[in-house]
């Protein structure tokens, strides 16, 4: 298995710390919470593999993904960093601290629980409804929104997914390998094996109003991370950063200044 080079934004001095965004997204999604840290960290957000203007390669799986990153460390001179992941970063995030553990500083995780999901068909859908969309007739973002709104009647859920449409001199086009995602899916709701735990700090942040991480997925947590700290934001979807920035962030800093 052989490393890519991730495309990502490197900015502010400090303790390094690389932020991972989920599925469909790229390190751009995590500008809001970025800026609030930039005065005292050194923040990184890669693109992940097959996602945002990284290059797209197989295999698309955590253990891929965590060589990834400890390529970029390399590449950034850092022996090691806090990580934090949301969904499928998360995910990456605690393959590389179970894979490399001395490259962790320590772990944030966001919404995820180290345990395979079901949730694969949901994800089909969506990615089908994108396949299905015939880019190369639109003359507007407006008009992709609007052929989509039936098949992912969400809006914000569209808007999330359109950021990855972009356009070319052909016009417009995904920029992210729908069908490569679409079959490593189970790769993306699974979770490798790890008989060894993560002896560093971490801090699990789960949305009260989201099942990603649920009661029963406690015991595994503790098993792989057991100085994981959990703490609930009451009300929280799964997108709990989106959602409640200013609670997500007091809860960021107040872990990140312990360290």
């Amino acid at each position: 298995m052989s490393a890519i080079t991730l495309h990502r934004q490197s900015r502010g001095e400090g303790p390094a710390l690389v932020i991972l965004h989920g599925l469909y997204g790229s390190g751009p999604n995590w500008n809001p919470q970025a800026r609030r840290l930039l005065d005292r960290y050194r923040v990184i957000q890669p693109d992940l593999r097959n996602h945002g203007r990284s290059p797209h390669a197989e295999p698309m799986d955590y253990p891929a993904m965590a060589e990834d990153l400890r390529a970029l460390l390399d590449e950034e001179a850092l022996e090691q960093a806090i990580i934090l992941g949301h969904s499928m970063g998360g995910k990456a995030a605690m393959t590389l601290a179970l894979q490399a553990p001395e490259r962790v500083r320590a772990l944030v995780v966001a919404d995820i629980a180290p345990v395979p999901y079901r949730h694969t068909q949901g994800h089909r859908q969506i990615i089908d409804a994108l396949l299905a969309l015939d880019t190369a007739a639109l003359n507007s973002r407006e008009e992709a929104d609007q052929a989509l709104a039936n098949a992912i009647p969400e809006t914000l859920v569209r808007q999330f997914l359109l950021t990855n449409l972009v356009r070319g001199a052909q016009g417009y086009h995904w920029r992210i390998p729908l069908a490569r995602l679409r079959a490593a899916l189970p790769n993306i709701e699974g979770f490798p094996a790890f008989a060894e735990p993560y002896p560093g700090p971490a801090l699990f942040i789960h949305g009260g109003a989201s099942d990603y991480l649920a009661p029963e997925h406690e015991a595994t947590v503790h098993r792989l991370f057991p100085q994981a700290r959990l703490e609930t934001l009451a009300g929280a979807g799964h997108w709990l950063h989106v959602e409640q920035p200013e609670v997500f962030a007091d809860a960021l800093e107040s872990f990140l200044q312990e360290l």
